[in-house]
């Protein structure tokens, strides 16, 4: 339990080391934007594609795998559809904290939720290297994630204390929801697969409908195309050190 604590804590606190740049700078230019969320996009394919899914067959089966990588994926859909996405570039017509700054900051709390689950999961398996393994690829999707909410609530005129509170208790969000992975993954041990496949389609959801085409849509597409293969070799030698 300790272990999944400290891996889950890092991991949303990454949102906060995200955030931090926001401190000195006010703007990420769209390049290094787009090799940030390539890099990530990288990352988490190789957890899903070289950890959680193997890790979920081992655990509970095809059938499971099958069942909870769907489920994964619907639920993020879901969630995609429902809840509004944050968009830096326009921020005309917010002049302060208001309706629609608190809406995208329940959105995000809404994300996280589904990626603590992740982590979770991921400490209650049999593999002690898939806890790690995930916890990195996650922290690694937050920390782009925290620059842009950070970006977006100082557009908003939000103080930069302010903003940097707000990102830090959306990343506490999912330290909460990944001790209920946790705790109910060790009293039902049958759901620990389905648990590790429902991670897996989470994140290759978020790769394909959001990280991919958002590192490709302004003009840098090849360094984001080596800055993914640099994200996926990178998780691989990690996945191979703590194997």
């Amino acid at each position: 339990m300790e272990a999944a604590l400290i891996g889950s804590f890092i991991s949303a606190m990454a949102t906060v080391l995200g955030a931090v740049p926001i401190l000195f700078i006010k703007r990420l230019s769209e390049k290094w934007k787009d090799i940030l969320i390539a890099f990530t996009a990288g990352i988490m394919v190789s957890a899903s594609t070289f950890g959680l899914m193997p890790q979920s067959i081992e655990e509970s089966g095809i059938i499971a795998l099958t069942i909870g990588f769907l489920l994964g994926i619907v639920v993020l859909d879901l969630i995609e559809k429902n809840i509004p996405h944050i968009d830096v570039e326009n921020d005309s017509g917010i002049s302060s904290f208001d309706s629609k700054s608190l809406l995208v900051i329940v959105a995000l709390i809404i994300h996280n939720i589904p990626e603590g689950l992740s982590t979770g999961f991921s400490y209650a398996s049999q593999n002690e290297a898939l806890g790690p393994m995930v916890a990195i690829a996650i922290g690694a999707q937050n920390m782009p994630e925290g620059l842009i909410l950070a970006v977006f609530l100082l557009n908003s005129k939000v103080s930069k204390a302010k903003s940097m509170l707000i990102v830090t208790l959306t990343g506490l969000v999912e330290v909460l929801s990944a001790f209920i992975g946790y705790f109910t993954a060790g009293y039902i041990q049958s759901l620990i697969g389905v648990g590790l496949a429902f991670a897996a389609g989470a994140m290759m959801f978020i790769v394909y409908k959001e990280l991919i085409p958002e590192s490709h849509g302004h003009g840098y597409e090849r360094s984001s195309t080596y800055s993914f293969i640099i994200g996926l070799l990178l998780m691989v030698y990690i996945s191979y050190l703590f194997g």
